[in-house]
């Protein structure tokens, strides 16, 4: 298992260098960057996209990418080095590649009448047609397509037409053809370049799809047309607002017939148009910088239904019936926009999904780096802060709390090579450049203040700002000059270098320099592993002996220059690492940076794990802090030397009180990596009962606790009441039929049928005239009016629906609208803010006078609602991979087992103890759970003695005791102490106590003693027999047979592979696996459920053993346990399915009878550590156990070779210990 764990990704952005770079199929999208496809994929639960794969083989530019029209797991890709690659997105892997394209592939696509051909193009043609698979496989030109006149921009397939096939020209020309018809060649120029020489490239082409012949061209100066390719004839030209603007993509709208959609190229304006009207219906300004691309998915994500009441119709209409309501209709109500998801790319690598019906982003990458990253730097007072610089000539600054970018210079700087931050909190970047000489950037004013040039042309390498002087600034330089100047350009020195200078930094001791001279002969170590030049390096500031290197071949090493160990090689880039940091503040995070344009956040705490033991220990300071040279002893355990960690040790000398507490607290923020830590942090102070004044700044901006939520809210709208919002109008006229309506209403007012009038108003979606007289009826009739406009509005996913739940009180007609569209964070503060008492509904007098209604339940119920609010919103954060994010929810409504359990749940055990020692009792038994299982971590190292003292954390820890002395290797001297240190008497005595108990049939306290003798496999006949005994009656339980199957686990694993024991052994592991798969199922570990079943019946049927377990009983269990649980599970957007039958039923009873409940509530669920969402480049494996690829952090077992993922590793230690190979090794993923 890796120890370097991956704790975030900065994905790129799209690249706007060419055309075909942004595709879509079924639920997923893609778009690539210069070196790789980024896939994202609809996360149905929550209707959104996450990122799910990062597609990277190509070696130079990608040029274009095109999804298959009859299969929406491939899709083909084409790049500068004239390769085409055909991928599986599914299985992630390349399943074709075409190697020599005759020139580099401008455009491509799938020939759309058969799913195994696909054609690419290249400058003038011709137009190649490679037939994958099949007889006719291989390389072919298409018969007419060929000797063009003009380069061609883009070609397109006709989705319905048979082999018909347009090409775009730089000229503004279109190439057509198709079988049995004459080919047209450089036909309907736009008008104005008739007779001309001049260029009007074509920048967007797409065939209608409900025609056979239109087709929508975009030309980049002479705008939009639909033009017939039959009659050769221009139909309709269509017209912007201003001259100014230009097209630079457009895309049919699917669901809407006739409509489409544009994107311009000097601003970021999306226009949507109807082909029956020359002039757009509506126009979004959604970015500053101009679109690249655009495609519109055929399939949105959808949005949950509501069962509302809705009225038939009634021929016989009084007074008081009730009418129908039209649909809201748009601010252009002549056309309904369509409820369409547009995925845009920008010019300056933006990407976002904007949903047209709604106007708003579901989500937006607003800023990305398209091009190698070369450098990253974190800003020196703020850890949370990273720069990075690029080959596309831009420095952006990213928050790696959000993974967003905050800031990005003005660009134009052709390849940034190297960046360094002024120091203390000047807020500026020096960049160094291949042909702009260097510049220094002033972040906050966003533009460059300062230029130095006295490298002329040459490339500048690397940059560093002097943090001694801050007027300071070194450079050095392809002409082999490094340079130190003032920051007014004044130059102090030259050195000059007899070759090009790439690398300079400044000393940071304050009081000497060090000169080393490595022109002797004496190497101290080589440390040999990279299969490529390394170009980044990094020593860890406070572990002296580690050392990072990040190669040419993709991968990241981690060193101990001690003896040259390489303790870990990461394979998550996809392409050379470039550039390695850390912040002195949190020196185990460290950020890279690649030529696949990712920055990538990792965490190296797992390296010196013993150490962070020892902090949660209560270790002496000399087991934590050391000396340079302690630490560089040979195998010496990891100590810290740097100054943060001295420097903590000093703020803690000064204070006397909780001195544990904040020892705790501060080492855990400088050891976590960000994402939520901090946040943590200030939810426990709380929960503390810390004066709120001691919050820090940003709390607001996190996970609040609850009882601040409203309160900050509160504070941040007022904030807002300056802001102006504009209102957009617009309407057309009213046909004669609503007039008449109108003037029936009219005439029902003046009668006095108010009623009436309200309904009439209703039918002609006037709610608003409707609402404002409905008093007049009653407020009863009021407020049921207002509950069906919000009804209607709910029914329609519109945002307006918001007042209309507030003013009635309808709070969980609210909250669910909120929580269908994933708006968790709204819902929760609605939820408190009626918990609160700030939302009411009228109050309505009963018969006697008495408003109805019981306050205390009402506070109870919106309690209830704020819980499961919260619960849903910490198991969306879960669920992608954050479970601190996911416990600080939890933390919020004082739910400490379920923020304590979502921390053991995601592998956090160290910060779960931390938490859980300072929360004291209220967390005590997850925390002693936490402890086990860190206990169990430190039993597969040389740590078995911290073991121990995590295991005396514990109260009542003698059987946890127990099992760690049994399971300990040592000598029997070093078994005796450990047996001493935990209170236990000596192999010896444990031999003689064992016998007494078994002579007094006592079984538990027989194979308890045998195991911590000097004969333990004396306990497996004893403890197996009593299994045995259990499993034959008919009325056994989970519980009675786990505990003793537990304690035999815990074997010597050399006694349990004894030649003598193999019958013990392999009716252990038998019964180790079923009882497993029942614990699995009570914990709802649902993905490991069938491979449990299987292990068991694979044992059943290899080995020979007499159990009274039965393969045919496991086969009916496992039916069972699919078929109950498929249907308790089912939606009703799900395919038809079989219910369970009887049998199933009665099966499935009985085994819930057996296993019984959880004693932890919150352990219920599967497991999902850091980083499970996140996808690698080149690190793709399949799990031995579902056969299926292996999302997020991959666990090896014992062979070096099978492989499952880290979530399914944890689930299956947590109830078999023996690994899924079925060899009676432990698994210890811990």
């Amino acid at each position: 298992m890796s120890q370097v764990k991956q704790v975030g990704l900065l994905a790129a952005g799209c690249q706007p260098w060419n055309k075909d770079v942004c595709v879509a199929s079924g639920d997923r999208f893609a778009y690539c960057a210069t070196l790789a496809i980024y896939v994202y994929q609809l996360d149905h639960r929550y209707n959104e996209f996450k990122l799910y794969a990062i597609m990277s083989e190509h070696k130079k530019t990608i040029t274009a990418i095109s999804w298959c029209p009859h299969n929406s797991d491939m899709f083909a890709s084409a790049s500068a080095d004239n390769l085409i690659i055909i991928w599986n997105v599914a299985e992630q892997k390349v399943i074709a590649r075409l190697d020599n394209t005759k020139g580099i592939p401008a455009s491509l696509s799938w020939c759309w009448n058969s799913g195994e051909a696909m054609a690419f193009v290249s400058h003038r043609g011709p137009l190649y047609i490679w037939t994958i698979s099949g007889a006719d496989c291989g390389v072919a030109v298409h018969k007419e397509a060929h000797s063009f006149l003009s380069d061609i921009c883009l070609f397109r397939w006709h989705s319905r037409k048979k082999g018909k096939v347009v090409f775009g020209h730089t000229d503004g020309s279109l190439s057509i053809f198709q079988p049995g018809a004459k080919s047209q060649k450089h036909v309907l120029r736009p008008e104005s370049l008739e007779g001309t020489d001049e260029e009007d490239p074509i920048t967007a082409l797409e065939w209608d799809p409900l025609s056979t012949d239109y087709l929508l061209v975009s030309n980049l100066h002479n705008g939009i047309r639909l033009v017939d390719s039959e009659s050769l004839s221009c139909i309709t030209t269509f017209s912007f607002p201003s001259a100014a603007a230009s097209v630079q993509c457009l895309a049919w709208v699917p669901s809407a017939p006739g409509m489409f959609i544009t994107g311009d190229s000097q601003v970021g304006v999306l226009r949507v148009w109807n082909v029956s009207r020359t002039t757009p219906i509506d126009n979004f300004k959604l970015k500053k910088t101009g679109f690249h691309a655009l495609h519109v998915l055929s399939s949105s994500p959808k949005k949950k239904c509501y069962s509302t009441h809705s009225p038939s119709k009634n021929h016989h209409t009084s007074s008081t019936s009730e009418a129908i309501p039209p649909p809201t209709l748009s601010q252009n109500q002549a056309f309904s926009l369509p409820p369409g998801h547009a995925v845009c790319c920008f010019m300056d690598g933006g990407v976002g999904l904007y949903d047209m019906g709604e106007k708003k982003w579901n989500f937006l990458r607003d800023l990305g780096h398209v091009e190698t990253i070369f450098d990253c730097k974190f800003k020196p007072d703020d850890p949370n802060l990273l720069a990075t610089a690029s080959f596309d000539g831009t420095i952006k600054v990213w928050d790696i709390n959000t993974l967003t970018a905050v800031y990005t210079s003005p660009g134009n700087e052709g390849v940034i090579y190297s960046l360094s931050w002024a120091p203390g909190d000047l807020n500026c970047i020096a960049g160094a450049t291949s042909r702009n000489g260097a510049f220094i950037w002033d972040v906050k004013k966003g533009k460059t203040v300062t230029r130095f040039n006295e490298h002329g042309k040459n490339g500048i390498f690397c940059i560093a700002w002097s943090h001694k002087d801050s007027k300071r600034i070194a450079t050095c330089s392809g002409d082999g000059f490094c340079i130190i100047r003032t920051i007014d350009g004044k130059v102090l020195h030259r050195y000059k270098h007899p070759a090009a200078v790439f690398g300079c930094d400044w000393s940071q001791n304050n009081n000497t320099v060090r000169i080393w001279d490595y022109t002797q002969d004496a190497c101290i170590n080589v440390l040999s592993g990279h299969k490529a030049p390394v170009r980044g390096l990094m020593w860890n500031t406070e572990v002296p002996y580690l050392l990072i290197s990040g190669s040419w071949d993709y991968t990241i090493r981690v060193w101990d220059t001690r003896d040259g160990t390489c303790l870990d090689t990461v394979y998550d880039h996809g392409a050379d690492v470039y550039g390695l940091t850390c912040h002195p503040n949190r020196p185990f995070t460290m950020a890279s940076c690649s030529r696949d344009s990712t920055v990538r956040l990792w965490s190296l705490t797992p390296l010196i794990s013993p150490l962070q033991i020892n902090i949660l220990a209560d270790q002496q300071w000399e087991e934590i802090i050391g000396n340079t040279d302690r630490a560089m002893a040979s195998d010496a355990p990891p100590l810290l030397c740097g100054k943060v960690s001295r420097d903590i040790k000093q703020e803690l000398d000064k204070i006397t009180s909780n001195v544990r507490i904040k020892k705790l607290r501060w080492f855990s923020e400088c050891l976590s990596p960000p994402g939520g830590s901090k946040n943590l942090w200030d939810l426990v102070a709380v929960l503390k009962n810390q004066d709120d004044s001691l919050l820090p700044q940003n709390y607001c901006k996190g996970i609040m606790h609850m009882k601040h939520l409203v309160r900050f809210k509160t504070s941040k709208a007022q904030e807002l009441t300056t802001v102006k919002m504009s209102k957009f109008g617009g309407g057309v006229g009213a046909p004669s039929k609503e007039e008449r309506l109108k003037e029936a209403a009219e005439i029902h007012l003046r009668l006095g049928q108010i009623q009436r009038y309200c309904e009439l108003m209703v039918e002609l979606g006037e709610w608003d005239k409707a609402l404002s007289v409905a008093p007049g009826v009653s407020m009863k009739y009021w407020r049921k009016l207002m509950q069906r406009r919000a009804d209607q509005l709910i029914q329609e996913g519109n945002d307006e629906v918001i007042p209309y739940c507030i003013a009635t009180g309808d709070v969980k007609k609210l909250v669910s609208f909120f929580t269908s569209r994933g708006q968790l964070n709204e819902a929760l503060l609605v939820t408190q803010a009626a918990r609160e008492g700030n939302i009411q509904g009228p109050q309505i007098s009963a018969p006697n006078g008495a408003a109805c209604g019981d306050g205390n339940n009402k506070s109870e119920d919106y309690n209830d609602l704020l819980h499961r609010v919260s619960k849903e919103l910490a198991e969306w954060y879960f669920q992608d991979g954050r479970a601190v994010l996911a416990a600080c929810c939890h933390l919020a409504v004082n739910d400490i087992e379920l923020a304590m359990s979502n921390l053991i749940r995601g592998n956090e055990l160290e910060l779960a103890v931390c938490v859980g020692t300072v929360l004291g009792d209220s967390a005590m038994p997850v925390t002693n759970y936490a402890l086990e299982l860190l206990a169990r971590k430190c039993m597969s190292t040389t740590t078995w003695d911290l073991a121990a003292d995590l295991l005396t954390m514990i109260p009542d820890s003698e059987p946890l005791l127990v099992k760690l002395c049994a399971l300990y290797p040592g000598s029997t001297a070093e078994m005796n102490d450990l047996h001493e240190k935990c209170h236990l008497p000596t192999l010896e005595e444990c031999l003689q106590i064992a016998e007494t108990y078994h002579n007094e049939g006592e079984t538990f306290q027989a194979v308890k003693y045998y195991l911590l003798s000097p004969v333990p496999e004396k306990a497996l006949p004893i403890g197996l027999l009593y299994v045995k005994e259990q499993l034959s009656s008919c009325d056994w339980t989970l519980d009675s047979v786990h505990g003793i199957l537990d304690l035999l686990s815990y074997i010597r694993t050399d006694r349990l592979m004894l030649h003598k024991c193999s019958e013990f052994r392999n009716e252990l592991l038998i019964f180790c696996g079923y009882i497993a798969a029942l614990l699995a199922i009570r914990r709802h570990y649902n993905s490991i459920v069938p491979a449990l079943y299987e292990y068991t019946s694979q044992l059943l049927k290899c080995r020979e053993v007499t159990v009274p377990t039965q393969i045919e009983q496991l086969s009916a269990e496992l039916d069972g346990w699919r078929a109950c649980t498929h249907s308790a599970s089912k939606s009703f957007e799900d395919l038809p399915y079989t219910p369970p039958s009887e049998s199933q039923r009665e099966v499935y009873g009985i085994l819930l009878n057996r296993i019984r409940e959880e004693p932890i509530e919150g352990l219920i669920g599967p497991d999902y550590v850091t980083g499970s969402n996140l996808p690698s480049h080149s690190d793709v494996h399949t799990s031995c156990l579902t056969g299926l690829r292996i999302q997020g952090p991959v666990y090896f077992l014992e062979d070096g070779k099978s492989a499952i993922s880290l979530n399914d590793a944890l689930m299956w230690a947590k109830v078999n210990p023996f690994s899924p190979l079925g060899t009676g090794i432990r698994l210890n993923p811990f």
